[in-house]
């Protein structure tokens, strides 16, 4: 299983635990597309989000190759999640995934929920580094942290630092509720010289937007 795959199928069963109502029910109607790209600019259409990237930086519909190389499995055709888009560097691989999904009629959901599947989360993502690449990689795990982004009303970011072959990564992930939503966001970035990757990725975030008015 894939990590986008591994995180959200763990949230889907997490949500069962969580704490404040979520009331609406939607259906996933997966030959709407997920949305269009403007230039830099993306806007969803099968999920009500959009945002944009710098102008070096790539956005796509479609499973990128490179994504293979770095642990993460091409969605199948009997995947019940499919991510709605991949942003990514094309000098440094450095990338974005985002996947949303409706979240189901009895799940409940709070801040402080969220950020406690977050923070269990890292279990699962420790122990996936071990069985990829032994025990001897050493993860160290970032501290979970409300995530403020517009309209969204609950998200919770996490993330770990590791290096593979000499090469320092930043493996993240953001879990989030914007009603009748669920999300996430799996980013990584790859420590190259002379790179503005963790700016890009700021500059990302802060443009995301959820508008389910617009």
């Amino acid at each position: 299983m894939g990590r986008l795959r591994l995180f959200v199928a763990f949230f889907l069963i997490g949500t069962s635990l969580a704490g404040c109502a979520g009331l609406s029910v939607v259906h996933d109607d997966l030959s709407v597309p997920p949305g269009r790209i403007e230039g830099n600019q993306f806007v969803g259409i099968r999920y009500p989000f959009r945002l944009e990237v710098p102008q070096h930086w790539k956005m796509t519909m479609d499973f990128p190759d490179f994504l293979k190389d770095l642990g993460y499995d091409r969605p199948g055709p009997s995947d019940k999640e499919v991510t709605e888009l991949y942003l990514y560097n094309p000098v440094t691989l450095s990338s974005v995934q985002i996947d949303f999904t409706p979240a189901k009629p009895a799940a409940k959901f709070s801040q402080e929920k969220i950020e406690a599947l977050v923070t269990v989360a890292a279990m699962s993502f420790e122990e996936e580094l071990e069985q990829e690449y032994g025990k001897d990689i050493r993860a160290e795990i970032g501290p979970t942290t409300p995530f403020p982004l517009r309209g969204v009303q609950f998200a919770a970011k996490k993330y770990a630092t590791y290096a593979i072959q000499g090469m320092r990564r930043e493996q993240g992930w953001i879990y989030g509720y914007a009603e009748p939503y669920q999300f996430f966001i799996l980013y990584m970035i790859l420590e190259k010289e002379g790179s503005e990757d963790r700016e890009a990725l700021r500059r990302i975030l802060e443009s995301f937007e959820f508008h389910p008015t617009k």
